[in-house]
């Protein structure tokens, strides 16, 4: 079992080599960039190269780890045991009907192998990947209240993403396989817009690729666009027919492009842009 990419996602070589090596180890990949690179598509399209179903854990700072395993629903219980005496309780007596099973559970009992995203790791307190660390090594969680033990029938491949909002435990990624997806340069952005936009015309997109990165590289910009804010604005402008004129320049200069809004997203940076425009032409 390796992945060697696909049609509909750019994975460079040592992007295949990362997912191949965790495959090969049996380990969790753990895959760090910034928002925008395709971490979560990673995981749907290993998953979907290889014939695997994919089952998603989407973290917020609210999720615990136990929610990955099973929740118990003791409310649920109580209600319905009040109510036996009209259906006799049989629903009651069996604590498995109160059982709701995490995504873990289901990986683990799957038929056949699995793919399994926990998105966004980082977003959880501290001691959400610590209170994961046997489950994830050792494939397996004991239920008290059913009294069984959970073990993975087919392991689980594993992906893992973070946006680096805080620090990972020791013992967390000294579990995983770590890759980082670096900001794609010119040739790889091509190779991506290409898959999106097969039809875009060439000088279309290098006077829209020059604009994108001028923007990108501006020195102090707070959030820097990210390549899925590169496609929808290569999107709007396919859409709305923006003529090539607007998106060049005479002199090669800085120049605020049309639709900014797709790519700059916080008042700081649009203003940081504009003052650089106005000094640029205040010089010419």
């Amino acid at each position: 079992m390796r992945f060697e990419g696909s049609n509909q996602y750019v994975a460079t070589q040592d992007l295949m080599l990362a997912v191949n090596a965790a495959i090969t180890l049996k380990r969790p990949l753990l895959v760090k960039g910034e928002p925008g690179t395709g971490k979560t598509i990673l995981a749907e399209e290993v998953a979907q190269a290889l014939g695997m179903p994919l089952l998603q854990w989407h973290v917020k700072s609210t999720t615990k780890a136990q929610q990955g395993l099973y929740e118990y629903d003791a409310v649920s219980r109580l209600r319905d045991s009040q109510m036996a005496d009209i259906d006799g309780g049989d629903k009651v007596k069996n604590i498995h009907n109160y059982i709701v099973k995490g995504v873990l559970w289901q990986a683990f009992t799957a038929q056949e192998p699995v793919a399994l995203l926990i998105d966004e790791v980082d977003k959880a307190d501290i001691e959400f990947p610590n209170d994961l660390l046997r489950e994830l090594d050792r494939m397996e969680f004991y239920c008290y209240e059913t009294r069984e033990l959970i073990k993975a029938q087919t392991r689980p491949l594993v992906f893992i993403t973070s946006n680096n909002e805080k620090e990972l435990p020791d013992a967390f990624l000294r579990r995983c396989f770590f890759h980082y997806i670096k900001f794609p340069d010119a040739n790889t952005m091509r190779q991506i817009i290409d898959v999106h936009f097969p039809n875009l015309k060439k000088d279309l997109l290098a006077a829209a690729l020059k604009t994108f990165y001028d923007v990108r590289n501006l020195p102090g910009l707070k959030k820097k666009p990210s390549t899925s804010e590169l496609l929808d604005w290569l999107k709007l402008l396919v859409a709305e027919d923006i003529p090539l004129s607007i998106l060049q320049t005479q002199d090669d200069k800085v120049a605020i492009p049309p639709l900014v809004g797709a790519l700059l997203k916080n008042e700081q940076d649009v203003t940081l842009f504009e003052k650089l425009v106005f000094m640029q032409s205040r010089n010419r």
